[in-house]
This record gives C-alpha cells, sequence and structure tokens, in this order.
C-alpha cells in the first residue's frame, strides 16, 4: 500500500511527514552508550513534557482502540506539534486499515511507526524498512527463530508473548531470549519494564532501546513525572 494513495507499495520513502532516520542495513545497529528510552503510551501534552524532561528519547502515541492508552489523532497532533526539536514519535499500530494510516501519515510527522499486531506483509512491507518497527513476542526458541528470520527493519520491538493480547499487559518479556536476539537485530525491549528492574533488563539483554508505558503510570494512561525520572536514569545508567 502506498502511504500517499492507498496503491500498492512503492519502496521509495513513504511520505514527508514520515522523518527520515540515518541509514540503516536492516541488521543490527551498534549499541549506544546507553540504551534509548522510549516512553509509549502518550495521551496528554503535559504528560509528553514530563516525559521529554525526564530524558526520554522517544514518544509512543496508542492508536489502537482497544487499549486504555488509545489517542485519538487530533491529540496526538497537537501534542507533536508542541514537542521541543530532536524527540522522536512513534505511532504505534496494531492492525491499522489504509485509510487510519493514511490520515495519520498526512497530519503528524513520524519517526517510526511500530506494528503491534497481525499486519501482513502488505501493510509493513508498504513502507522503507529503516521506519518500521516489528514487534516480536518470544516466548521460546521456536518464537526466537521467527524473530531472527524476520525481515528488514529498523528494529524489533521484543515484547512478552501473552495470549490474545497485543501488549501493554504489565509481563515481563524473557530477556535471555531477547539478548540471543541483540546479538544479531536492532532490539527495543519492553514488556513489564519497570524503574525497579529496567537495570537488570538492559545488562542481561543488552538493548538498543527500552520502552515502557504501565512501568511509569500512576493510573492506566497516566504518567507519572518521577517514575519517568527514575526509569531513565537506572535505564541509562545500567550500561555504563
Amino acid at each position: 500500500m502506498s502511504p500517499r494513495t492507498g496503491q500498492p507499495a512503492s519502496k521509495s520513502r513513504a511520505k514527508a511527514n514520515v522523518a527520515a532516520p540515518s541509514p540503516r542495513s536492516g541488521r543490527k545497529s551498534r549499541p549506544p552508550a546507553a540504551p534509548r528510552v522510549k516512553i509509549c503510551g502518550l495521551r496528554s501534552l503535559d504528560d509528553a513534557l514530563k516525559a521529554v524532561d525526564a530524558g526520554a528519547d522517544a514518544l509512543g502515541f496508542n492508536f489502537h482502540p482497544g487499549s486504555p492508552r488509545f489517542v485519538e489523532l487530533r491529540t496526538a497532533a497537537r501534542i507533536i506539534a508542541a514537542l521541543p526539536p530532536f524527540v522522536a514519535t512513534v505511532a504505534v499500530w496494531v492492525n491499522p486499515g489504509e485509510s487510519a494510516l493514511r490520515e495519520a501519515l498526512s497530519a503528524c510527522r513520524w519517526s517510526a511507526l511500530q506494528f503491534s499486531g497481525d499486519e501482513g506483509e502488505e501493510i509493513k512491507g508498504a513502507f522503507p524498512h529503516d521506519l518500521v518497527v516489528r514487534t516480536a513476542r518470544l516466548k521460546d526458541r521456536r518464537s526466537l527463530k521467527t524473530a531472527l528470520a524476520l525481515p528488514r527493519c529498523a528494529a524489533v520491538l521484543v515484547d512478552a508473548g501473552v495470549p490474545g493480547t497485543y501488549g501493554g499487559t504489565g509481563k515481563l518479556a524473557r530477556w535471555d531470549l531477547a539478548a540471543e536476539l541483540a546479538a544479531a537485530r536492532t532490539v527495543a525491549l519492553a514488556g513489564g519494564l519497570s524503574p525497579e528492574n529496567v537495570a537488570e533488563a538492559v545488562r542481561i539483554a543488552r538493548p538498543y532501546a527500552v520502552d515502557v508505558a504501565s512501568g511509569v503510570e500512576s493510573a492506566p494512561g497516566v504518567k507519572d513525572a518521577q517514575k519517568m525520572r527514575d526509569f531513565v536514569r537506572a535505564a541509562k545508567s545500567a550500561a555504563a
């Protein structure tokens, strides 16, 4: 699918409103000195600015209507327009329709597109690989083998394997399997991370990035400023 027209995919850059990251080969990116931190599930400008002040490198906006962190596109657009420069923005999708994708791409400037549902290659393959974040729910060695064979992408988001869900459960991912995947692919580790456990997760899995939502909230969809500061501090100090 072409993001501009909805017609069959072209491999040219998807849209002027998708920010171009540095070129990647689709292989493992060299881990930064400290992991990048993505705080996901932002629903208000106040929370987004608190996340930036806490040191977040990227903010995620969840467009899955079944999530307690769902945000309307018009709200996300207002938040993104008010963000300071050099903050990455990630659109998080679960089985989106073509019209929803086109509308979001026209409304906001995105650094990455994260697909966390059962989307086929007709959707994910419509975008340049260096804009796409694919999701792997690692629960055993079979799922690890599948993740290692995923098509080229900017990163693989590792989440917990909870049947019937699309993430956001607060359950821990398999850090041991994530570590094996991170040795070959660029990994963003999610799944039950919190200020209390993220340092250990970073030391074990050695991910390129960590991703948190419920672990820094005072209520579903409501971020806690102190928890965000503690999370960022713990994540980035763990790699020292």
